[in-house]
């Protein structure tokens, strides 16, 4: 395990940043109160295989012991880097993006599932957005109850959304809560 380099952090925070904006501070600058310092220490990116964890500097230091070959995972998996370069985020990181997200749409009941399935947010499946969304913006997905259910991009802007018709796309599907439990089922 080891640190992010310029470039990896650079493209892990643009990233983050499609769907937390300027929230991206509240993230890197986040005290941590796990361990037995009596100092709150930070959370901090750390790449090992190929995948990048949020994890707190106390259970850096104690993961230290462990040998990489031993180390299966480590805090919360934020994404993982492909073969060719690019960077996912995965549904991992739901925890952090639903806390600091600056776009989010809300589900009625009724489609919930449906995104669950994988498909993409309809139009009459929208319960609420917020404001200044426009196309290509990170957001993420909730339920009218306020949990989170994944997140992807925005297919159309706020202004849009009101005048399209119920069966047009409104979200597109990236990641949902259902992969993480299929994923689950597989192992």
């Amino acid at each position: 395990m080891r640190p992010l380099d310029e470039n990896e952090t650079t493209v892990v925070f643009e990233k983050i940043f499609k769907f937390v904006g300027n929230n991206l501070k509240n993230i890197v600058e986040n005290p941590s109160h796990e361990g037995p310092e009596q100092d709150p220490g930070r959370y901090c990116f750390r790449l090992h295989k190929n995948r990048v964890y949020y994890v707190s500097e106390s259970l850096v230091k104690r993961a230290t012991n462990i040998s990489r070959k031993s180390l299966v995972s480590l805090g919360t998996c934020i994404g993982k880097y492909t073969h060719a370069g690019g960077f996912h985020l995965t549904i991992m990181s739901l925890s952090v993006l639903a806390a600091n997200a600056k776009h989010k749409v809300w589900l009625k009941p009724t489609s919930e599932m449906s995104f669950l399935y994988g498909n993409h947010v309809l139009k009459g499946g929208l319960g609420r957005i917020t404001d200044s969304i426009v196309p290509g913006d990170g957001v993420v997905v909730f339920s009218m109850s306020d949990v989170p259910l994944g997140f992807g991009v925005a297919a159309k802007s706020t202004q849009d959304c009101r005048k399209l018709d119920p069966n047009g796309i409104v979200v597109l599907h990236q990641a949902d809560i259902g992969e993480y439990l299929r994923d689950e089922d597989e192992l």
